[in-house]
């Protein structure tokens, strides 16, 4: 899935004082200062694009002994970044441009969110935004050696220094931005996001599934155990599944790739969407939901206003929208019954499965992709427990930056956690709190935008249905054209034109609740 902080630099830019300083610009007023300061975001965003496609590489294709180059080149892209960003000249034009008295809406929200890109970035020193950079790094190398041991002893020192740098990132955020400091963190993967709100929503809902789990798995005892298919699934085979799929649901392969790493993303550029999955020969399910839930991003991405490629209003509206469009895909629209149905026989198809299987019938397929089982790792998690997973790691987050839980005891923390909300003790910290790289590389005040997206989701494919009544038979059908046409006037072609609450409210008729997951759950797991 695609993490998009507002700015993150890798090395000093000093070194480019001179170079910024020859792009002198003096501050014109409103209309022409604009017209400047969207060029210069359209050079930071090839800047970043290059970056991206690099990120993927990394990840994909580069040999090991790339790492000290690549890290070296990316470090450069930022640095040149960081220095067109938080320039005086970048100050000027923000300025002179004023609120954008004599333009358009779109150019008034690209320039509200210009401002935002530059509020962020300018609110932290360099010599921090290095010191962070450089701790996530080193921090990010241990857990990869941590994880596989359950030795989180070995990473707790550079966490230790990460979250004490996050800290002081986060209170000179604060300090700027009139935010509290882990509001201050929320905001750049949630715009506009607040602690205060997220806490009552997920209050609402923690109280909702308390009671709902044990439900519906008493309604699941009454149905038949599913049946998981017997393998091996060869990979080239569950490609095959994956690629006629993605393309079925509208996934242009003309601007996009699917490749193979050791956690599915979705990468690269709207022009040049990246999505990887990793395969299991035993277990095809699994990988094709990853591929799916990708898919959702990348169809998000592919959709925003090409008018506007390359400046802030034409981005992503921030994490939970991202994730909503993933989610929306992969739980809303792919785990129902209607999807497996039109599903179903391509599988057995491309796997050369007996259709008298009963493993391989539709119905069968639905109970296997709807089980409701808690378990101890959140990427795997159904979506009656996923939830559960989020809320634990917000708290603790919230915790650990307010400094009433201290990093040392962050393993019993999480166990007692899980013993709450899942009834489940995890035996190594590798099921714990090893298990995501998040804290690791540096990404603290991402976490709720995970169930915040699941939400947004719900409420979303609810409005879209209920406009138009062929979305599921066309789902049922193979046809997401008429889904996809609908997150494309509603969603998608709003770009960041909207702050969340609005974008939402616009295409649902009211801001986020839990009514409509609340009202999803029980539907499908109830009846």
């Amino acid at each position: 899935m695609p993490r998009r902080p507002i700015f993150r630099l890798d090395r000093n830019a000093s070194s480019l004082g001179t170079e910024i300083a020859a792009m002198n610009i003096a501050a014109p007023r409103n209309a022409d200062a604009y017209t400047r300061l969207e060029a210069r975001f359209r050079r930071l965003a090839a800047l970043g694009d290059a970056a991206a496609v690099l990120r993927w590489d990394w990840s994909t294709m580069m040999p090991p002994g790339g790492v000290e180059a690549r890290a070296e080149q990316l470090a450069e892209i930022q640095a040149v970044r960081h220095g067109l960003l938080t320039a005086s000249e970048t100050a000027d034009l923000l300025a002179a441009a004023g609120e954008g008295d004599g333009l358009d809406d779109w150019r008034r929200a690209n320039l509200r969110e210009m401002r935002r890109a530059f509020d962020h970035a300018t609110a932290l020193p360099e010599d921090l935004v290095i010191a962070l950079s450089k701790a996530t790094s080193t921090c990010e190398t241990a857990w990869r050696a941590a994880r596989p041991q359950a030795d989180f002893a070995a990473v707790l020192p550079s966490l230790t220094k990460v979250l004490s740098l996050v800290k002081e990132a986060a209170a000179a955020k604060a300090g700027a931005l009139g935010l509290s400091p882990y509001d201050a963190l929320l905001d750049e993967y949630e715009p506009g996001g607040r602690a205060a709100d997220i806490d009552a929503l997920f209050a609402d809902l923690e109280s909702f599934l308390s009671g709902f789990l044990a439900g519906a798995i008493e309604a699941q005892k009454r149905r038949p155990a599913p049946i998981r298919p017997t393998g091996p699934f060869p990979i080239e085979k569950q490609r095959a599944l994956g690629v006629e799929l993605m393309e079925a649901i509208g996934f242009d392969f003309h601007h996009g790739r699917l490749d193979v790493s050791l956690h599915p993303f979705c990468g690269g550029v709207p022009d040049d969407v990246r999505i990887t999955t990793r395969y299991d020969e035993a277990d095809f399910t699994s990988s094709l939901m990853g591929v799916l839930h990708e898919t959702g991003h990348a169809l998000y991405e592919r959709g925003l206003p090409r008018e506007w490629r390359g400046l802030p209003v034409g981005e992503a509206r921030g994490m939970s929208v991202h994730e909503s469009q993933s989610l929306l895909l992969e739980m809303q629209a792919c785990r129902s019954a209607e999807f497996l149905a039109f599903a179903a026989p391509l599988m057995r198809r491309v796997f050369d499965a007996d259709e008298r299987d009963p493993a391989w019938s539709a119905d069968n397929l639905h109970r296997l992709y709807t089980e409701v089982e808690p378990g101890f790792i959140r990427v795997d998690a159904d979506e009656v427990t996923y939830p559960a997973h989020v809320i634990l790691r917000y708290r603790l987050e919230r915790a650990l930056i307010a400094g009433d839980i201290d990093l040392k005891d962050l393993p019993g923390e999480w166990n007692a956690g899980m013993k709450r909300l899942l009834g489940l003790t995890p035996s190594t910290d590798r099921e714990g709190c090893l298990q995501d790289i998040h804290w690791y590389d540096g990404a603290w005040g991402y976490f709720p935008t995970y169930t915040l997206g699941a939400m947004t989701a719900a409420q979303l494919f609810a409005a879209a249905g209920a406009a138009d009544p062929d979305i599921l038979p066309g789902i049922a059908r193979g046809d997401f054209k008429p889904l996809l046409a609908w997150l494309r006037t509603h969603v998608h072609g709003k770009g960041a034109s909207l702050p969340t609450h609005a974008l939402l409210t616009a295409a649902t008729g009211r801001p986020l609740d839990t009514a409509a997951f609340k009202a999803h759950l029980e539907r499908r797991y109830l009846a």
